[in-house]
């Protein structure tokens, strides 16, 4: 039976987190009646993640890996996981546990109506730094991009398999999401999720890498944004 559900997780170095985010995934989907399956995307960890990922493919028969030859972003892992996804429903979401695998059903219960349904971390369990820098961040890309975006770094996610059949990502798009398919005429709607503390592992993001590289890509969909195509055929006459 096809999956009506892909879960997509971009993994590097998470080897702790892997058994404890697999079983609360199979706890939470049971209680969906509808088929899926979870894709582990290796990004080239270096630790004993794809070991750990190995022993959960074994335990249950609906998760998978797709492993890339090296470290290649986290922007190219979600795309290889999307291209190697089957459901009708894409589910992405981080594996360092602070995004809580029992919002799954929340998001999907709001997407009726709707092409994505992504998270609002109202309460995040992050150091003071890292909040501060994100709500700058969020203020910023709001402002140039005219979005009013609660949380624009979620990793949590829900959308229609359709909606990336009209945009092409490209490295450190991912953030962009909500915007890249509103560009296209989809609805997105944002929705309160738990945000959990960072136990196991470290942070791949600080200020370099996070704010001054995101800034960047955030010029880029603006300029797509005030360049893009807008019409309307009325008719056409032979």
């Amino acid at each position: 039976m096809n999956p009506e559900i892909s879960i997509v997780i971009p993994v590097l170095n998470e080897k702790e987190n892997i058994s404890i985010l697999s079983s609360a995934i199979h706890m939470t989907m049971s209680d969906i009646v509808w088929p899926y399956e979870c894709i582990f995307v290796d990004d080239g960890s270096q630790d004993e993640s794809h070991k750990e990922m190995k022993k959960v493919c074994e335990e249950y028969d609906n998760f998978r890996i797709v492993r890339l030859t090296g470290n290649c972003g986290q922007t190219a892992a979600l795309d290889a996981g999307f291209k190697a996804s089957k459901g009708k429903y894409i589910v992405m979401m981080d594996a360092d546990l602070q995004n809580d695998p029992f919002d799954i059903p929340l998001l999907f219960a709001e997407i009726d109506g709707y092409d994505m349904v992504y998270g609002w971390r109202f309460k995040r369990r992050d150091p003071l730094i890292k909040i501060m820098s994100g709500k700058v961040a969020n203020y910023v890309r709001n402002k140039l991009t005219g979005e009013n975006i609660k949380d624009t770094g979620c990793s949590l996610k829900i959308f229609r398999r359709e909606c990336l059949n009209k945009i092409k990502l490209y490295n450190g798009m991912h953030r962009f999401l909500p915007t890249l398919f509103k560009m296209e005429g989809f609805s997105i709607k944002e929705v309160k999720v738990k945000h959990n503390p960072r136990k196991y592992g470290k942070s791949k993001y600080n200020i370099r890498n996070r704010v001054f590289k995101s800034f960047l890509d955030l010029l880029a969909v603006r300029w797509m944004k005030k360049r893009k195509l807008y019409y309307e055929v009325k008719n056409e006459q032979h």
